[in-house]
Formats: structure tokens, sequence, C-alpha cells
């Protein structure tokens, strides 16, 4: 299942078999997650569709808007 465009944000993430969690963008890590914390992500992660988890991923890092962000305007 490919992303549609607004739904890719670049993040991917990968799992170790000792349960740490690395996150990436374009190719960078950005975070890595251990113990409990990866544990909450990875079970937040099964059943969440692209768009979810490229939000959770973004979330995670610190990386998304808040929601109150204003466009610029002319003055």
């Amino acid at each position: 299942m490919e992303p549609s465009g607004g739904d890719d944000l670049g993040f991917s993430f990968q799992t170790t078999k000792g349960g740490v969690v690395t996150i990436s963008r374009g190719g960078r890590a950005v975070t890595i997650l251990r113990g409990a914390s990866a544990q909450r992500f990875l079970a937040k992660t099964h059943d969440a569709s692209i768009a979810a988890l490229q939000q959770l991923m973004a979330r995670v890092t610190g990386n998304y808007k808040r929601g109150n962000e204003r466009p610029a305007t002319d003055a």
C-alpha cells in the first residue's frame, strides 16, 4: 500500500531484535526508542494506516505541526 501525496511525511522505522526502535526521516536517524517507550510505540503501530503511522512518528520525534501556525500574510 503506497501512501498518497499528503500522507507521506518521509518517516520510517526499524526495530532490532533487542526491541530498539530507530525512527528515520530522509535516511537519517532522528530518534531512538528503547524499553517501555519502544514497546508503547510498537503497540500503536499494529493496526495503524500509513497516514496514521506517519503522524505517530512525527509526534514521537517532535517534528509535527501543533495546529497553531498561521500562514504569513503580506503586510
